[in-house]
């Protein structure tokens, strides 16, 4: 037996209820706590800008999937999985056929998958909700050039920065900013 991480597939907008159903389970005794050692909804942070001012949301960022942590036995693992499948909103597990053993992911995938969600100690980003395009009119509405408006000429999500062309004294001027200092026009 080896501790893996598995995918569980649902429906989208299940996920919270599946993950609270296994964890009953696992209370009233249906699941051993000794093959489901843990189950998550991977979710992450988002930068919402909206009336200029900034909000922080956690958002499903698999929708329609669920992570579990399980240490399954070699003889017995099919009683676990079929209990499993037979929750109500449950297609299965990723990459198997039910009278198949489910394949766990590999540890790097789950590590990247629990880092962005900040399970794991690691450089955890947050997102923008907003996407911006190149030739989009935004205006700047923070720093040294806010109420300026322009056209974008470059965007770095890596950064979270954005390359806008502006006028100022009737040249046209490239300036970095934030995605947080912009607004769409």
């Amino acid at each position: 037996m080896a501790r893996n991480w598995y995918i569980l597939h649902t429906y989208t907008g299940y996920e919270g209820k599946i993950e609270r159903t296994i964890r009953s389970m696992i209370e009233l005794g249906d699941l051993s706590p000794d093959v489901v050692l843990d189950v998550k909804v991977p979710m992450e942070d988002v930068i919402e800008v909206k009336d200029s001012k900034r909000r922080v949301t956690s958002k499903k960022f698999l929708p329609g999937y669920i992570m579990l942590e399980l240490d399954l036995p070699d003889i017995g693992w099919k009683s676990t999985c079929s209990a499993i499948r037979r929750i109500a909103g449950v297609t299965g597990f990723v990459g198997t056929n039910p009278s198949e053993r489910p394949r766990p992911i590999s540890s790097d995938e789950a590590k990247s998958l629990l880092r962005k969600s900040g399970e794991v100690k690691g450089e955890k980003q947050l997102r923008m909700k907003q996407t911006f395009s190149v030739n989009e009119s935004v205006k700047i509405i923070d720093g040294p050039f806010a109420s300026f408006t322009g056209k974008i000429e470059e965007v770095n999500l890596e950064k979270n920065k954005l390359r806008v062309t502006v006028q100022i004294f009737g040249r046209s001027t490239p300036v970095e900013v934030d995605l947080l200092q912009v607004e769409k026009v």
